[in-house]
């Protein structure tokens, strides 16, 4: 099998337009949660988000391209642009076999919204002749595709939480198979709007003032908007070519709980866990660093931080265990792509990123949430966990490149 690194990365999210802000942002514990800003704001008991400010698509895209792309597609194809940019790809030459899988929730859900309002709030009769393509969940990936010719297997994958985990899962498989040489792979979601936002707080599973994940006084998650997207290489032909390195992706795994459409299973993300460690060749006792999925939520830190003791034993009280949501809010399909990047900084500069908001110990998040403050370690091995409604949960595993 060949060996996968990842030779490139780009984002924009609620902390930065970049990766280097990003990093800036992880290392100084910057909170990207404020006041949400769209129409009918009034009719929400939930205000707050991760939104992007300061974008402006009129800089990165033409009138014609815009007309084509929902805001998540533009966010997939600026994160695209940075981190092909900084691999260095040679599209001229794996172009023919080189693809493109983006993970997303919600897909076009602000091009869906807007029609809706369209035909039933303001009873027009006709919506936008593009309004098809610009909602289809599978458009970011499509016009990544075709800005960059690349004609390897392209698609979007939808599972949920875990939607951008299971899409670099993917392109790993494929890269490691060597069915291709390259692959360009993340997650995109812009699914802060006023109907979204209606949709999750029926679940009653949203914070109106924090995300705080892990401490006693947690009451929910907060919604966050972006992408995250890298180039995964054959580690042969990255080396040959002289391509940064910014981790070497050594192991993942897939599972379904097939227990419970919302409720989470230890069980499950256990065994996750467990057979990414197998499948990466590694032990438990190698894992320095776990980006958990810490959503915020009452159930969900408590049942994460019990698969974890499951799986690391006694090895569990020596892990740095952070959720980097409590900064760029819960991404939904983006949000897995997104924590990546806080273990390729783990893994580069030896810095773990806090998990912000956390106030009060909880007897059952007993672990070393690297509360507030980041902290400087040096490990050779991380974890990143995705654990998405209806069991769908997938893990990550990266060493140095």
């Amino acid at each position: 099998m060949k060996r996968v690194v990842i030779s490139g990365a780009g984002t924009i999210n609620a902390l930065a337009h970049d990766v280097a802000g990003t990093y800036q942002a992880l290392t100084v514990g910057t909170c990207g949660i404020g006041p949400l800003q769209f129409p009918d704001l009034d009719r929400l008991s939930v205000k707050i988000g991760a939104q992007v400010q300061g974008f402006d698509p009129t800089a990165h895209f033409d009138r014609n391209q815009l007309g084509l792309l929902d805001r998540y597609a533009q966010f997939a194809l600026v994160a695209a642009r940075q981190a092909i940019a900084h691999s260095g790809l040679p599209l001229a030459s794996v172009r023919d076999q080189t693809g493109v899988i983006i993970g997303t929730a919600g897909g076009g859900l602000g091009t869906s919204e807007d029609s809706y309002r369209a035909v039933f709030e303001q009873s027009k009769n006709r919506v936008h002749p593009l309004t098809v393509p610009r909602l289809m969940s599978s458009s970011a990936s499509s016009h990544v595709s075709m800005e960059f010719g690349l004609h390897g297997p392209s698609f979007s994958l939808s599972s949920a939480c875990a939607s951008s985990n299971h899409a670099i899962g993917l392109a790993f498989q494929m890269v490691r198979s060597g069915s291709v040489p390259a692959m360009i792979c993340g997650g995109a979601e812009a699914m802060l709007t006023f109907g979204g936002l209606k949709a999750w707080e029926g679940l009653r599973v949203m914070s109106k003032s924090a995300c705080r994940p892990f401490s006693a006084n947690r009451d929910g998650m907060v919604q966050g908007e972006g992408a995250a997207i890298f180039v995964l290489e054959d580690r042969d032909l990255a080396l040959a070519r002289g391509a940064p390195i910014l981790a070497e992706i050594l192991g993942q795994s897939m599972t379904a709980d097939a227990y419970d459409i919302v409720q989470p299973s230890a069980e499950g993300a256990a065994r996750t866990m467990q057979r990414a460690l197998e499948d990466a060749g590694l032990t438990a006792q190698d894992i320095g660093y776990i980006n958990a999925h810490g959503t915020g939520t009452t159930v969900n830190d408590r049942v994460e931080t019990a698969a974890i003791h499951a799986v690391f034993g006694d090895h569990a009280r020596h892990l740095l265990v952070s959720s980097t949501k409590s900064m760029h809010g819960h991404a939904i399909g983006a949000t897995g792509a997104i924590e990546v990047l806080a273990c390729l900084m783990a893994l580069q500069r030896g810095t773990i990123p806090p998990t912000i908001g956390y106030e009060l110990p909880d007897p059952a998040c007993d672990l070393d949430y690297v509360a507030n403050v980041a902290r400087h370690k040096d490990i050779a091995y991380c974890l990143s966990n995705a654990f998405a409604f209806g069991g769908l949960n997938s893990v990550l595993i990266f060493g140095r490149g």
